[in-house]
């Protein structure tokens, strides 16, 4: 495993990010249910992500899936991509959880 260190940390990232999506994900339900959140999805298509939903797990899978492949064979390029898709997650989901507080 080329990036064993690296894959170790990506996967830490993306429990912390499942569990905050998790509860993000009830948080755009309640919204959703009292007419609110009417959006067609959470990122652009120019993030990066190839997924487009109006909640965050999905966006958590794609990276897992991501980071399964990154296993299997070192790509620097998918890398980096899977490093800057985890981190506008991460802080989306921050973000989101602070304004959600309002």
């Amino acid at each position: 495993m080329p990036y064993g260190n690296v894959i170790t940390q990506l996967k830490t990232n993306l429990q912390t990010a499942y569990r905050q999506a998790v509860d993000a994900d009830a948080k755009l339900d309640q919204l959703q249910q009292a007419g609110h959140g009417k959006f067609s999805k959470i990122f652009s298509d120019e993030q990066g992500f190839t997924t487009s939903s109006t909640r965050f797990l999905p966006y958590v899978k794609e990276l897992a899936e991501a980071v399964t492949q990154l296993e299997q064979q070192a790509d620097k390029a998918l890398l980096e991509s899977v490093v800057k898709r985890l981190a506008l997650l991460l802080s989306t989901l921050v973000q989101f959880k602070e304004q959600s507080r309002n």
